[in-house]
């Protein structure tokens, strides 16, 4: 009886693990959006050659997911120090993730993610990979933010080592993207991009309205009722 009702706890908790690995994986393959970074990453990098790009497209994949590891890693500390709680997270985060969202139903690139500014100096730089490829374009708030709430959900050793697998897959993701960038953007067309990043930012809007429901119902339980 016990034998059998440790397997069932121990079915339950990899279900739950599983479950929260899938959403920490769409959720931030979402907001990360490598896709959306293949414009500003292409006309930085057009007069490097093949070799110079992949070492490049490494680089910003290696610091954007030591970035949200290191987020993941310290987010409890930050929420202590600075005496934040879940909720107002919650609402700030969605807040934000909707106006991310909102950019993308547009085609558009937005400026949490990079401005015109920061574009046109790394277009200037050497070196672009770690600004603003990995920092903001790839590590943006937006992902900073939804790290820092998938964190707070992870509580258990398994949930923590599934954020980390989340991050890690994503940042191979990343590397991929922007490695193949050119034979991506020849075979999908900048129609076709601008058609996946209005389907996720179609699902990002939705999930940034639910953090913000979340958050408004524990802040204010009245609502809830």
């Amino acid at each position: 009886m016990r034998l059998e009702l440790t397997k069932d706890s121990a079915a339950v908790a990899i279900k739950a693990v599983g479950a929260f690995f899938f959403v920490s994986l769409t959720t931030l393959l979402t907001i990360v959006n490598p896709l959306g970074a293949l414009g500003p990453f292409l006309a930085m990098t057009h007069n490097e050659a093949s070799e110079w790009r992949t070492r490049t497209a490494l680089c910003a994949a290696f610091v954007s997911s030591g970035i949200l590891v290191g987020c993941a890693s310290l987010g409890a500390f930050i929420f202590k120090f600075y005496g934040i709680t879940l909720p107002a997270l919650k609402v700030a985060g969605g807040v934000l993730l909707f106006f991310v969202a909102l950019d993308m139903i547009n085609a558009r690139t937005s400026r949490s993610r990079s401005t015109k500014d920061e574009e046109h100096e790394g277009a200037a730089k050497e070196d672009v990979a770690v600004f603003p490829i990995a920092m903001p374009l790839l590590s943006g708030p937006g992902a900073i933010v939804s790290v820092f709430m998938l964190a707070d959900q992870s509580d258990g050793a398994l949930k923590n080592i599934a954020l980390y697998g989340a991050i890690g897959i994503v940042g191979v993701a990343s590397y991929w993207t922007l490695k193949e960038a050119p034979r991506i953007t020849d075979r999908i067309g900048h129609i076709g991009m601008n058609i996946v990043a209005r389907l996720m930012g179609l699902v990002l809007a939705t999930m940034a309205f639910q953090f913000i429901i979340d958050g408004l119902s524990v802040a204010l339980p009245g609502l809830a009722r």
